[in-house]
């Protein structure tokens, strides 16, 4: 049964087309992972199907009567509510059926003995339909999915108008999941997730029933809860059954195949052309011309697709700082309450140093403590001489209204345009992109072009908070080569293991020293 049709799907940005003549179903059960390089469309894609956005042309069909869920990470969450009432939300067809039936009792005592009749009947229904979802136990099911997204570490009755960014997602996603939709559309699911969270949620979608469409450029975590591909690339959407890895394989094969077939034709174009060339003004030979000529002229061109720029880091060093970066001394951080005990840590000159833990323990206050960003609440905080220091940040609260030349013109006033163009292109963007504004780029475009500023600094520290997120797989990997191969330090905060493996020199668990519970 399809559930989701999109037939003949066009749409584009000013004259940059994202998807030309585009196809798409998905059927019960389905679990699919959306993937493509950053800037492909995946999340205008889910814009699209979600009708927040409308196409060009095509037509984008639902099937009656199913419920869709989306992670909308940009939903407003009003002030005032508490974690917990934004999760009973997700049961408030169940509160107003409650209603319904509480008003019906009210009804009770001034109507007629048969219509009293037909009264305790709908009561009665309602009641069994509120036993049967699960009504009676809602405060259980909040706690199960708060207790498995880690919700429980920020309080459920915390204001979420007082959350960052990370713990609003966490808290949609909880609200999404205990919605139990029949389809599921999650982008990014497991940005501002750690370890742990990211193994529950692994296990849920593992068992989920309905159909979901994934986005995430996190590949172990895709393999291990998909079963069909669909790979953006082109303006088009290629289906491929199985995982990841199975997709690479069919991929580079029919990639092989193409460039082959390629190969060969333009061997025989090149033969055709030579022999018309020649023969065309021989009387004996024009009518084989001729019949060559029509040949090419009839021939079906094969193309081949335009390869996509790859990104490539390089960092600037900066001179040789002293031998102590940072040192603290009973170092307490937090902001109206401690977030740790007191740290005496030192880093020296040559570490690479992975900050790990759970989400909420403190990882990004620490860092903005040790950059003096915000005061500690005790102790100190010593910072070595000759400090160069590129920060990157996970999140960035004001979008820049500014194109992507200017955003990086403004700090580097002293290149020419042609050398802000070149450092944008190095970093993986297209004229195209380059040329538009930043706050109409993917997420993952917008991250290069913070990348961009930070590899045209000189620097010796790289202090950077999550700088994966968002990032496709090449962008990923060529960031890894870039840090291993820095010659400065680096003090990292990341999510993902299989990224600061082999590039950490050292591994700070910040479960060891923070005030909060597990």
């Amino acid at each position: 049964m399809s559930l989701l049709t999109v037939k003949n799907l066009n749409h584009g940005f000013g004259d940059r087309a994202i998807f030309e003549d585009v196809s798409f179903r998905l059927l019960a059960g389905e679990h699919i992972g959306l993937i493509g390089a950053n800037g492909e469309g995946k999340s205008t894609f889910m814009n699209i199907i979600t009708k927040k956005l409308m196409p060009d042309a095509g037509i984008v069909e639902w099937a009656k009567r199913v419920r869709v869920g989306y992670l909308d990470q940009h939903a407003d969450l009003k002030q005032g509510m508490t974690i917990r009432d934004v999760l009973r939300t997700a049961f408030q067809f169940m509160y107003d059926m409650e209603t319904e039936m509480n008003e019906l009792f009210g009804k009770m005592g001034e109507v007629e003995p048969d219509e009293l009749e037909t009264l305790l009947e709908e009561t009665g229904k309602i009641q069994e339909t509120l036993e049967q979802s699960g009504f009676y136990i809602i405060d259980a099911k909040v706690e199960e999915v708060a207790n498995g997204l880690g919700l429980n570490d920020f309080g459920l009755d915390r204001d979420v108008h007082d959350l960052s960014g990370g713990q609003r997602t966490k808290v949609l996603l909880g609200k999404l999941l205990l919605e139990k939709p029949d389809i599921l559309l999650l982008d990014e699911p497991t940005n501002y997730l750690d370890v742990e969270h990211i193994e529950w949620l692994r296990g849920y979608l593992q068992d989920y029933p309905g159909a979901f469409i994934l986005i995430s450029h996190d590949i172990p975590f895709l393999n291990s809860v998909i079963n069909l591909i669909y790979h953006m690339e082109n303006q088009q959407i290629t289906r491929y059954p199985g995982d990841y890895e199975e997709f690479k394989r069919v991929y580079e094969m029919k990639k092989q195949q193409v460039e082959a077939a390629y190969k060969k034709q333009q061997k025989e174009i090149a033969n055709l052309k030579d022999f018309v060339a020649r023969n065309k003004a021989n009387a004996a030979t024009s009518r084989m011309a001729q019949s060559r000529q029509k040949k090419l002229d009839k021939m079906d061109m094969i193309e081949l697709d335009a390869e996509k720029p790859k990104p490539h880091f390089d960092f600037k060093p900066a001179r040789t700082p002293g031998k102590f970066l940072f040192e603290t001394k009973d170092l307490v951080i937090g902001y109206d309450e401690p977030l740790s005990s007191p740290l005496t840590l030192t880093m020296e000159r040559g570490q690479k140093i992975a900050l790990s833990g759970a989400n909420g323990i403190g990882k990004t206050t620490l860092l903005k403590s040790l950059l003096g960003e915000i005061p500690a609440l005790s102790g100190s905080v010593e910072r070595g001489e000759h400090l160069h220091i590129g920060y990157f940040e996970q999140e960035i609260k004001n979008e820049s209204d500014k194109t992507c030349i200017e955003e990086v013109w403004s700090e580097f006033p002293h290149f020419t345009q042609y050398e802000v163009r070149a450092a944008l292109a190095r970093v993986g963007l297209t004229t195209k992109h380059i040329e538009s504004k930043v706050k109409v780029l993917s997420g993952g475009e917008r991250a290069k072009v913070r990348l961009c500023k930070l590899v045209n600094q000189e620097t010796n520290l790289l202090v950077l908070d999550e700088p994966t997120n968002h990032l496709d797989q090449d962008a990923k990997d060529e960031l890894k080569r870039a840090l291993q191969e820095y010659k400065g330090s680096v003090l990292l905060i990341s999510h993902e293991p299989e990224f600061y493996e082999g590039l950490a020199t050292d591994i700070w668990n910040g479960e060891k020293w923070t005030t909060k519970v597990f």
